[in-house]
């Protein structure tokens, strides 16, 4: 309510609200923070609030604008967050809105490849790569595939073009040279379709989301789909091979990162996905193993906030493989981000062990105590091991969409609050129906 009320009062309608200024910044204007929050309030019961932005979508909301927004953000925050709450709502209002802006995004699959362009203009209708480079992320092309197939599932008729062009991209990252043992380079060219700035190999920034889209779309297809699941196994075979290792002293396991054979102990707070993505597969009948392997990285995932004086993560960290302290920290920020407790819930549900939930607590705890400004919880941008704090002006809405989202589920004992067997979440935390089998 806390988070929801400065929003509101400050930004309204907005993309992200300024904390402290008490303000707004815009990077899309299209009210990125309400509706990705839209889901989040519906689940928490929030009625009130709900029908408030609910009013807005349907007075103010349009997509008709001479603005350039990103394909992959746009869809996981946008169209996700619409189908989501149309799903769990039923109200046709949030689907139309949904064919709106998914239709909006189509120009960005006009590329000689078909392996899309990061930006589109939703407005003039055109797309275009980024300004610097003909390359778009992998993790953003391959991380559009659930919403895209949502709107063409059994229960949305919409145009097959939309599923055929997501299907394209993943089967034509099936077939790619310059994998390493099923891991992938963080680029791909929309010209020529071939990976670019390979020998890199991370499961950080650029890359991390279509490792869990492998996974997820198998899950969502009702786990029929053999070519996903051969990939996303493959994948984690290459994980235990090539990335993963023990620190010194206390012998977490981590991942790190290869580049062109050289292994670095660099862990991004966003690998901390893998836990409840490997929870998530063993869940669904995959090996053991990877059960084994999520509760060993949630530990290091949790040392990642426990060892620091504020008990918040830092953005990026450098394990120790022989002597000396645990982790040097690199980049010494906390952006309030989702992944630890995504993963936290899931590893809450599968094992209903309660010491999972204490972690989240303790981690929520830190956030109120470090984080939390007369207005709203803004990121933390100084060092994690300093309690002198220097608190940044900005509130991403990922932390109203994802982060507290996942802390109600994981402190809720009704597992039937989007139940596992009905749901598969997106990469923002927007739950997508599973689709029944045939």
């Amino acid at each position: 309510i806390h988070a929801w009320k400065g929003y509101k009062d400050f930004a309204w309608g907005h993309d992200e609200l300024k904390p402290i200024s008490k303000s707004y910044s815009e990077w899309f204007g299209l009210g990125l923070t309400l509706i990705d929050a839209l889901d989040t309030m519906w689940i928490l019961s929030l009625k009130e609030e709900f029908e408030e932005a609910k009013a807005w979508v349907a007075a103010e909301l349009t997509f008709n604008k001479n603005v350039d927004v990103n394909l992959f953000e746009t869809t996981i925050r946008i169209l996700g967050g619409l189908l989501s709450t149309y799903h769990l709502t039923g109200d046709t209002l949030f689907l139309d809105k949904a064919v709106n802006i998914g239709s909006r995004l189509m120009p960005a699959f006009n590329t000689p490849s078909k392996i899309p362009y990061s930006d589109v203009n939703i407005g003039k209708g055109t797309a275009h790569p980024p300004h610097w480079t003909s390359d778009s992320t992998v993790a953003e092309v391959t991380s559009i595939q659930l919403e895209f197939r949502e709107l063409t599932s059994p229960m949305i008729l919409l145009s097959l073009v939309l599923q055929d062009a997501v299907a394209e991209i993943m089967k034509q990252i099936h077939k790619l040279d310059g994998k390493l043992d099923g891991l992938v380079p963080m680029f791909i060219n929309t010209n020529n379709g071939q990976f670019t700035h390979q020998g890199i190999y991370t499961l950080g920034a650029r890359a991390d989301s279509y490792y869990e889209y492998l996974l997820k779309q198998w899950i969502q297809g009702g786990k029929k789909e053999d070519q996903l699941l051969e990939d996303y196994l493959q994948a984690i075979e290459g994980v235990k091979k090539n990335l993963l290792q023990k620190s010194s002293p206390s012998g977490l396991t981590f991942v790190g990162e290869v580049s062109h054979g050289q292994f670095s102990s660099k862990m991004d707070h966003l690998v901390c996905f893998l836990p409840g993505t490997l929870a998530l597969g063993a869940y669904n009948g995959l090996p053991s193993d990877h059960m084994d392997l999520a509760k060993q990285l949630m530990e290091t995932c949790y040392q990642m906030y426990t060892q620091m004086e504020t008990g918040l993560s830092p953005e990026i960290v450098h394990f120790h493989m022989h002597q000396g302290k645990e982790a040097v920290v690199s980049k010494i920020h906390n952006l309030l981000r989702p992944e630890t407790v995504e993963s936290l819930f899931y590893l809450y549900r599968f094992t209903k062990d309660h010491k999972y939930q204490d972690w989240g607590w303790e981690i929520l705890q830190n956030f109120n105590r470090y984080t939390k400004v007369c207005t709203i919880k803004a990121n933390l941008c100084r060092s994690v091991w300093d309690i002198s704090l220097w608190i940044n002006d900005k509130m991403d809405s990922f932390f109203l969409g994802e982060t507290l989202k996942y802390f109600y589920l994981l402190f809720s004992d009704d597992f039937n609050v989007i139940s596992l067997d009905q749901y598969v979440f997106n990469t923002e935390a927007h739950p997508l129906p599973i689709w029944a089998s045939a």
